[in-house]
């Protein structure tokens, strides 16, 4: 097959929804297929929207000459109009690969519908869809006009091959000294770092210590506040921020924590939890997203209410104060991580989505042109 890749900036920029789209990428071409990547760049909103009427991109796909237009969801504010017309034009049947809406995420009213009917029009535009977990499928599906073909594959858990017998997950849970609690994930609002500074300003001294594992650059004036937070109330002492890290780095942050908390306020999947179960770390998240898949409250980690530093301070404390509790729930995250599908496996279910697609979709595949 023959396939086109449209994303914003470069494949191997750091977050989930990348790491996802360049997994895929990896394995097709491992398979043989031909994979093109359709680089649009970083701008407003405002200005993505203008590109709805450029014809560039329509000259671009049409030189690749495409079995498939694979889109990341991201890129809808590029697309949603001008979608319709890659159809007419060029007969290539689209397949968004959504990881999470962006209309599904805490904005202003206004605005919030602003992007609602945006990304409402994007969606029906598109042939077929790669979901990242049936809480996106669901989502998705409530905003068609009509039902279109899609695959659920969900990201894997076993990039980072963890390797962690049950007796050292339970030594770990026994060391003494402050819980160890690991943050990972770009440095974001709508991932609510925040909330465990908060947390943790209202806990006694010494009980917690925070490590902050995540990019900075999509929101730097907010990672240089989560700085300010912490030395205002007095964290500085129990608190590291240390940046995006390599496998290796990653490797060791994850063997070293205890716990790993964060509170999105959602996620499409959330690849961190996973990995974080990986490694036998309970998981602290909000209950909204996929978060409830993955994580089962009270056995393998806790879910709390979206914003809600209380809670999330209660369960901190309750894990530091009983070990043998907090080794039994790394033990379960342990155990439900080895149940969920590996990389490979995801990557094949999409694959042979992709392959099958005109017999999915025999419409497409009759006006397609040879």
């Amino acid at each position: 097959m023959r396939l086109g890749l449209i994303i914003y900036g470069r494949l191997q920029q750091n977050s989930g929804g990348f790491l996802y789209d360049r997994k895929l990428v990896e394995h097709l071409r491992r398979q043989g297929h031909q994979v093109a990547e359709i680089s649009l760049p970083w701008r407003s909103y405002a200005a993505r929207l203008g590109d709805n009427f450029s014809g560039t991109l329509i000259d671009w796909i049409k030189r690749l000459k495409l079995d498939i237009l694979l889109e990341d969801e991201l890129n809808h504010p590029s697309l949603f109009l001008i979608n319709r017309k890659i159809k007419a034009r060029l007969s290539v049947p689209i397949v968004a690969i959504v990881h999470h809406l962006r209309s599904g995420e805490e904005h202003p009213a206004p605005v919030k519908l602003v992007y609602r009917a945006v990304e409402n029009r994007y969606l029906n535009s598109v042939d077929g869809f790669i979901y990242n977990s049936f809480t996106t499928e669901k989502v998705v599906a409530a905003r068609l006009a009509r039902a279109k073909p899609g695959v659920v594959a969900q990201p894997g858990g076993d990039r980072l091959a963890p390797k962690l017998s049950a007796a050292e997950i339970r030594r770990r849970a026994r060391r003494p000294g402050p819980l160890r609690v690991l943050f990972l994930g770009n440095l974001v609002r709508r991932k609510a770092p925040h909330l465990l500074l908060k947390a943790a300003a209202g806990m006694q001294r010494g009980t917690v210590r925070l490590t902050f594992a995540g990019g900075t650059s999509s929101e730097p004036a907010f990672a240089q506040g989560l700085k300010a937070l912490a030395r205002q109330d007095g964290l500085t002492a129990w608190v590291e921020f240390c940046g995006h890290l390599n496998d290796k780095d990653l490797r060791a942050r994850l063997r070293a924590n205890q716990v790993l908390a964060a509170p999105s306020s959602y996620e499409g999947f959330g690849i961190a939890y996973l990995e974080g179960m990986g490694f036998g770390l309970p998981v602290i998240a909000a209950r909204t997203g996929a978060a409830p898949q993955l994580i089962r409250h009270r056995r393998s980690g806790y879910l709390i209410e979206v914003g809600q530093a209380g809670q999330l301070a209660v369960y901190l404390n309750r894990l530091n104060g009983d070990r043998a509790l907090l080794a039994k729930m790394g033990a379960a995250a342990r155990q439900l991580w080895s149940r969920q599908p590996t990389w490979r496996q995801s990557l094949e279910r999409i694959e042979a989505f992709l392959s099958s697609y005109n017999r999915a979709k025999p419409t497409s595949a009759a006006r397609r042109k040879k």
